[in-house]
This record gives C-alpha cells, sequence and structure tokens, in this order.
C-alpha cells in the first residue's frame, strides 16, 4: 500500500460560531489555532525578546499505566501532515488581532511562520517504554513550540488505542478481529484516526467506511438487528438481505439465537446451491454456549463451512476466556472496549524542552525527570529478542539497534517519514514478537522491560541540572 497523508482535505466552513452554517471540523485552515492559549502567549514574548534560536523537544510517556507491559508508538504520519501543512491564514490572524496583547508586528510574523524544523522518531509500530522518546523536534524555539498541543494530541491517541488494539489482537490469537467501535468514540477525529491504529496493531479490518476510504483499511459489515426488526420476520429479513448480499453474515440473536441459527438452516435446505451464506454472527448472551450450540447445529446440517462471529461487549479479558475455553468462534467484532481503551485511556505524555542554542535544558522537578539534548535509544537484542534498551545521547555509539530515525528535514518528510500504512502494520507484528514473552501476556508483568540510561546522559543531565540550579539561585 503506498502511503497516503493522515487527513482528507477539508474545505474551510464559511461561518463562525454556533447557530451558522459551519460545521466545526479541525481542517487544514483552522489547525494552526488547535492549541493551547499558552503556546500563543510565549510565541508573543519569545517575538518581542528576539528568542528564535534552535530548540530540541522530545515527547515521551512518564509511566506506562499500571494495565500496560508496552506501548506501541502509533500517529507519526499524522503528525508529519499537520507539520506540512502548519499556517495562520487571514481568518485565523484575524481571530487572534482581536486577542489583547497579540499586536500588529506579531501577527505579520506569525502570518510567514512554518514549520521549518527536523523530526527524529521511533517509526510506527515500535514498542516503546517509559521516558523513551517517542519522537524529537529539533526547530526555531516558536516553530517547535507552538506545535506541543497538536503533536500531543495525535501521538497521545493514536499510541493509546494501537496499544489496547494490539493486546486484543494478541488474546485473539488466529482467530480475526474487526473494528466496531465508531458509534461510541470520543468524536470524529478519534472515530477516524482509531480505525489507523488498530490496523497497525494487526486489526484485520472496520466498519468504519470513511477509513476505508482515507486509509484503505479493510472495511466490513452486513445488518444490524434493526434490518431484522423491521420486517414481518426472521426468514423474510433473511431472504431479502440475501438476495442482495449473497455471501453475507447473518446476524442471528434478534429473538432467539439459536432459533435463528436453525433458520439459516432451513434457508440452506430451501437454496441448495444457491445458499453461498458465509456465516452467523452472535451478539448477546453466553457467547461460549451459544457457539457451542450453534456448530453442532450448523455440522449435522451439513453446514460446516459456516464461520461463527461474535461481538457484544468484548475485550482482550473476555476474548482469552473464550479462546481458552475452546469456543468455536472464528472472529471477534470488537467496540467500545478497544475504541476507548476503557482500562488505560490516556498516558503520561510530555513534550519538553530539552535544548535551546545548544545548551541542554530540564526541569528540576523530582517526580518529573528530564534527560537534555537530542537521544537515541539502542534496542539490545539476543537470539532474536529484545532484552534491554538503552537510552543515550545524540552522538553515542552502543551495542543493539538505534530505534530513532529523520523523518523530516528542514519542513520535508525524509524516505523514512513516507512510509505506507502496511509497512508499520508488518513492523508491529514483527517488533512485537521480538519482545520477552511476559510483556506479551495480558496480566502486568512481574519486572518492567530494562530501560538503562547511557552514563554519558547521565553526565550531560548532571550538567545541565547544575546550570539550572545556578540559574536559579542568579
Amino acid at each position: 500500500m503506498s502511503g497516503r497523508r493522515a487527513d482528507p482535505g477539508v474545505p474551510p466552513s464559511t461561518g463562525d460560531g454556533e447557530g451558522g452554517d459551519a460545521l466545526p471540523w479541525v481542517h487544514s485552515g483552522n489547525m494552526g489555532l488547535l492549541v493551547d492559549q499558552y503556546q500563543f502567549t510565549m510565541l508573543r514574548a519569545y517575538h518581542a525578546e528576539g528568542m528564535l534560536g534552535q530548540a530540541v523537544f522530545s515527547l515521551f510517556v512518564r509511566r506506562l499505566p499500571p494495565e500496560r507491559n508496552y506501548l506501541l508508538a502509533c500517529g507519526l504520519d499524522t503528525v508529519l501532515g499537520v507539520l506540512e501543512q502548519l499556517h495562520f491564514p487571514d481568518d485565523a490572524l484575524a481571530h487572534l488581532a482581536s486577542v489583547e496583547g497579540f499586536d500588529e508586528s506579531f501577527l505579520g510574523w506569525l502570518s510567514e511562520l512554518r514549520f521549518r524544523g527536523d523530526v527524529w522518531a521511533v517509526p510506527e509500530g515500535t514498542p516503546v517504554f517509559a521516558n523513551e522518546p517517542i519522537l524529537e523536534v529539533r526547530a526555531s524555539l516558536p516553530e517547535a513550540q507552538v506545535v506541543e498541543t497538536l503533536v500531543m494530541n495525535q501521538i497521545h491517541l493514536q499510541t493509546v488505542l494501537a496499544s489496547k488494539a494490539s493486546r486484543v489482537k494478541a488474546a485473539a490469537g488466529e482467530r480475526g478481529v474487526v473494528d466496531f467501535g465508531l458509534r461510541r468514540m470520543h468524536g470524529t477525529d478519534a472515530g477516524l484516526k482509531s480505525a489507523r491504529a488498530f490496523h497497525i496493531a494487526g486489526v484485520d479490518a472496520t466498519s468504519n467506511v470513511l477509513a476505508g476510504r482515507v486509509y484503505g483499511v479493510p472495511v466490513t459489515g452486513t445488518m444490524a438487528h434493526s434490518y431484522v426488526q423491521a420486517h414481518e420476520g426472521e426468514m423474510e429479513a433473511f431472504r431479502a438481505f440475501m438476495r442482495v448480499f449473497p455471501e453475507t453474515v447473518l446476524l442471528v440473536d434478534t429473538y432467539d439465537t439459536l432459533e435463528g441459527v436453525r433458520t439459516v438452516v432451513r434457508l440452506a435446505r430451501e437454496l441448495g446451491d444457491d445458499f453461498r451464506v458465509r456465516g452467523v454472527r452472535l451478539d448477546s448472551g453466553d457467547l461460549d454456549a451459544l457457539a457451542r450450540a450453534s456448530r453442532e447445529i450448523l455440522d449435522a446440517a451439513g453446514l460446516e463451512d459456516l464461520r461463527i462471529l461474535a461481538s457484544g461487549g468484548l475485550d482482550e479479558w473476555s476474548i482469552r476466556e473464550l479462546v481458552r475455553a475452546g469456543a468455536p468462534i472464528d472472529g471477534f467484532g470488537v467496540g467500545t472496549g478497544m475504541g476507548v481503551a476503557a482500562d488505560a485511556p490516556s498516558l503520561d505524555i510530555a513534550y519538553k524542552l530539552t535544548e535551546y542554542e545548544g545548551e541542554g535544558r530540564l526541569k528540576l522537578s523530582p517526580e518529573k525527570p528530564i534527560l537534555p539534548g537530542r537521544k537515541q535509544i539502542f534496542r539490545v537484542e539476543e537470539e532474536e529478542r529484545a532484552v534491554r534498551d538503552v537510552l543515550a545521547g545524540e552522538g553515542e555509539h552502543h551495542r543493539g539497534r538505534p530505534l530513532l530515525r529523520q523523518v523530516m528535514s528542514a519542513g520535508e518528510r525524509t524516505e523514512s517519514g513516507r512510509e505506507g500504512l502496511d509497512v508499520a502494520r508488518d513492523r508491529a507484528a514483527e517488533e512485537l514478537s521480538r519482545l520477552p514473552e511476559p510483556l506479551l501476556e495480558l496480566e502486568s508483568a512481574d519486572s518492567a522491560f530494562p530501560v538503562e540510561v547511557s552514563p554519558e546522559l547521565r553526565e550531560r543531565q548532571r550538567r545541565a541540572a547544575d546550570r539550572a540550579a545556578e540559574g536559579r539561585a542568579g
């Protein structure tokens, strides 16, 4: 699959505020305003002070949620698309002109601002751990500062969802998983980007039609209970649907699940060689018991090839239980639990200044340490299994495979920043297979994956801390 840009173009709206004709979508014409207000107040101050030197910002997760043994990095392609399109058109500037403190000189400068910096990142689909940089930005201080909110928002969302989906897929094993979560996700952007993250994590298909159009993710779907309810009876509904979609999957639990399966058997006998239904879907009740009983009914009727799919409130734990019990289920439709990452919906993610004009910068808070400067992660492997990571400073060389790649140079994507979606999907499968087995279990591992900070980077941190303490004292 060729690389696709993460966001479809949406024309700027013609109205403003509530009550007009505008739909309040985020698009390339207004996304520059999708920032926290303090980004602009800091930019205004930087402009006034002439602080336009080169800065490095690092994005990382301080600690993993207790429910996660690893995170699956995701969202980079979206971020690069945002950086490529960053600008402040006239209507955005007009809005800022109405805000006290944003004078004509500042707004004129802002009108010319574009992202012309460099970005290093771990490729999408790479497992990462606490305090490891998912990406680092080197650009002028205003350029790197103003994108903080957007970068955090997109990496956070997609990493949360990809990490959840990888657990669901691991629980399902060789059985298929389909994303059914769109209707209960937290808004349209999450609903679209989630399908992308799920695909990278190994989910087989989505019900989301727009995701199919934008990303090329496989789309699937058949019928809802309302279709059956709209007809006089289940037999009539199944007959009518099969005339239009003969190779469908029939939803059998609208009234009585096992009677629905028997209705499918009657239709098979009625149609003979013209019966081409591929399977049945169970959406409620004791899925283990119903799947076993359904399998017996179908097999007794000579319909051994019909697949049994299950949905309805599933997550990785319930899927694992069904798989371990040997329930004859061939695939799972997973909705809300995966779509909102219900057990770990947020990460302690941070985007912090680590260098300005060649000097390492950090905070002195013991609760929130920062490692100064540009960094590299070296993944050490033995017998094709990851055994530890070494977090080092720029220019260091260590045993292991370097993970951070340059994906943007002077505001333009490098070759590494143009990967197709399926490249990230294949990488995720390969990288996850290299993790230690305990990390792939659903339960929290007894010990975290080792991440060592190199002595040289520790020394850089100490020197930066000394300078910060001197500056505070002065």
